[in-house]
């Protein structure tokens, strides 16, 4: 059962409108980078469950992507997120009115339903060890339901790290 669920959210999340938009250096030298380490304060905008939860996730997709976590890195990684009310699109109309000649009344409104639903912004910036300056940033947009269980927590931000690190320059590698 809890597949079927996993399923369900993937396909949630395939089909929300969450996008990737990346920018880097092209005078960048992808091929020097092969270790990583995190800056000490990573995570800003995050809550301590969410900060673990991306670091790990982080862990797995560098890993895979042929990166080593070392002490004394190549380069940096820091995640952020910003994360602002979304606006209700599904609304229940209510309305009364009243008309006549010369006259009317009229009174209307619009209830919310469906869950509350959150614009989260995370950024994965990558930044060179040697010079401080950064070399690669990764941006997601989504609209996030705003009370999740921390597997879906969990799901989710695997799927998030893994969209955006498909986006990294490896052709220069």
């Amino acid at each position: 059962m809890k597949q079927v669920r996993y399923i369900f959210l993937l396909l949630l999340l395939s089909c929300s409108s969450s996008k990737v938009i990346t920018d880097y250096d092209s005078n960048t030298d992808f091929s020097q980078f092969k270790t990583y380490g995190f800056f000490e304060d990573v995570g800003a905008g995050f809550n301590e469950f969410d900060i673990k939860r991306l670091l790990n996730s982080i862990d797995v997709h560098m890993k895979k992507l042929g990166f080593r976590k070392t002490e004394t890195p190549d380069f940096y990684i820091n995640f952020i997120a910003i994360i602002g009310q979304s606006t209700h699109t599904n609304t229940i109309g209510i309305g009364i009115g009243s008309g006549g000649v010369n006259g009317g009344f009229g009174i209307s409104g619009g209830i919310p339903i469906g869950n509350k639903k959150l614009n989260e912004e995370i950024t994965l910036e990558f930044v060179a060890s040697k010079t401080d300056e950064l070399f690669w940033k990764g941006i997601l947009n989504s609209s996030i339901k705003e009370n999740r269980k921390p597997e879906e927590r969990e799901f989710y931000f695997n799927e998030v790290i893994h969209k955006i690190l498909q986006s990294y320059p490896l052709k220069n590698r």
